[in-house]
């Protein structure tokens, strides 16, 4: 039986780049792809980052009964949801698989799997290089979303605090002051 392997971490926490080091260094770790009604950023590929879906689509997923989680953020551009969809992607009898999420994402998995099929895989970061991590990011985008990168900043102070990560069971953090020192901390204790 394969493990399903959840990276989390506060916004600009380099979960995106430690997931694909991940996936260069273990080929072998399936990706999930998650779903999402916010707008595609630059750079950005469908099916890639994110299936980018509309509030139609949402709704069918819904009546089907397909959602595993789903989480609505009220941005400043409007609410954006996020959601796990049972769509045939994750199959533990065929592998171990690489997903990105957040704390409640994490919960909601371990209920819809076990705690042994889910490994918790929580990345810290010094909250003034996310910022600035942040900022650089909003920066090279055609159109920034400066009021919305506030918001998620914020958020994620009450989001990722340190006692819903003890609530969850999660007792080991991955420091991503240097990348190459994180990426092998992780792979070395895997154990899949």
């Amino acid at each position: 039986m394969g493990k399903l392997l959840c990276l989390m971490g506060k916004s600009s926490s380099g979960k995106d780049t430690i997931y694909k080091e991940l996936k260069k260094i273990r080929p072998d770790l399936i990706t999930v792809v998650p779903y999402t009604t916010r707008p595609i950023r630059e750079g950005e590929i469908e099916g890639r980052e994110y299936h980018f879906i509309d509030e139609i689509k949402l709704g069918e997923l819904e009546a089907e009964g397909k959602i595993i989680e789903r989480r609505c953020y009220e941005t400043v551009h409007g609410p954006w949801h996020y959601l796990t969809v049972d769509d045939g992607q994750i199959d533990l009898a065929k592998g171990n698989y690489l997903y990105i999420g957040t704390l409640p994402v994490y919960e909601s998995l371990k209920n819809y799997y076990s705690d042994e099929e889910i490994v918790p895989i929580y990345i810290e970061v010094d909250d003034g290089v996310r910022l600035s991590r942040a900022l650089e990011r909003e920066r090279s985008q055609t159109h920034p979303k400066y009021a919305e990168m506030c918001r998620r900043y914020l958020a994620d102070e009450e989001d990722f605090a340190k006692e819903k990560i003890a609530k969850l069971g999660i007792t080991h953090t991955y420091q991503n002051d240097d990348l190459t020192r994180c990426v092998n901390e992780i792979l070395a204790n895997l154990n899949v």
